[in-house]
């Protein structure tokens, strides 16, 4: 089979459904409660972190019921007592060929060779849901379980995870990236607003671009954030959290709101002689917060520049004091 073929049932609004005779889900009325809504599918977790839990407990809040879940350690087997109560502790082979809807939530670089051996193991997968919450990929790596017949998914939460009990409320209004099959697109879009989020459709061949700006934003934002937390406790300042709280919430404001418009601070000014200070200074702290500061800057005057914000002389001399 064609990885962008799908079986007949698997058209929406046909009344079948996968995994033995219950419906594809459509978007919940918001009046409705779960005991409103009869149990739709069987689901499934492979992967029991904090992630395929979390979406596991807004799939059951949503009507459909948990079944079984894979957990080898303690912690994991944890959380499937607390947030899944009531499903299966088993292989993710009885996990797979028990469910109707498939939640494939392993590490990414796992996720290939998931999907490769359960087929080598002989897992019936025909007419399943089986989908994925990489940001990394779209449904190709899933390539091996749609040959087998299975119907793939890229459902991809844009949220932060800690593992608390707070994890499932906050997938309500976050952004879920979106990547399967074109006569798959209305149950992956229904199946996330089930759970509370909005689908943002991402094509195949843009997937590993979108995940590298999603990343590139939020985890190198933490890591921003912590250098500076370390930098202004050499410099002094006992609690530099509460420092920077108001700062960094006012920038991100105006980074959202405004986009490059929203830009402040000496690189902004064409201050080159406030910039060649901070570079020497760091120089004397931090050979690596030196080079992280240059290369942000670098990347700030451009943006500037290119947006009229700054003179193309004063970008040289910041350029020239970002100089290696």
């Amino acid at each position: 089979m064609d990885p962008h073929d799908t079986p007949s049932s698997a058209t929406p609004g046909n009344g079948s459904a996968p995994g033995g005779g219950t419906s594809h889900p459509a978007p919940r009325n918001a009046r409705e409660t779960p005991e409103d809504r009869p149990a739709r599918l069987a689901v499934g977790v492979v992967g029991a972190g904090r992630v395929g839990t979390a979406l596991g407990a807004a799939l059951s809040q949503a009507g459909h019921r948990v079944i079984a879940a894979t957990a080898v350690s303690e912690r994991s087997r944890a959380r499937v007592a607390e947030r899944l109560p009531g499903a299966d502790i088993a292989p993710p082979p009885e996990v797979v060929a028990a469910a109707d809807l498939v939640l494939l939530t392993v590490p990414d670089d796992e996720l290939p060779e998931l999907a490769s051996g359960l087929v080598a193991a002989g897992v019936p997968v025909t007419g399943k849901l089986v989908l994925h919450t990489s940001g990394r990929y779209g449904t190709t790596v899933l390539d091996p379980l749609t040959r087998a017949g299975a119907l793939p998914l890229a459902l991809h939460p844009v949220m932060t995870f800690t593992g608390r009990p707070d994890d499932v409320n906050r997938l309500a209004g976050i952004s879920f990236g979106v990547t399967s099959p074109e006569p798959l697109r209305p149950v992956a879009e229904a199946l996330v607003v089930e759970m509370g989020g909005e689908p943002v459709w991402i094509t195949e061949e843009t997937r590993p671009l979108y995940h590298a700006a999603l990343a590139g934003g939020a985890n190198h934002l933490v890591t921003l954030v912590v250098e500076s937390m370390d930098l202004l406790r050499v410099a002094g300042v006992a609690e530099p959290g509460r420092m920077l709280g108001p700062l960094l919430g006012a920038a991100l404001d105006n980074g959202l709101r405004l986009g490059i418009d929203g830009l402040t601070g000496p690189v902004a000014r064409g201050d080159a002689g406030t910039v060649s200070e901070h570079v020497d200074e760091l120089a004397k702290i931090s050979p690596e917060s030196r080079r992280a500061y240059v290369a942000l800057a670098r990347l700030t005057a451009d943006r500037a520049l290119s947006a009229g914000m700054l003179k193309p002389e004063d970008a040289a001399r910041l350029l020239e004091a970002l100089a290696d």
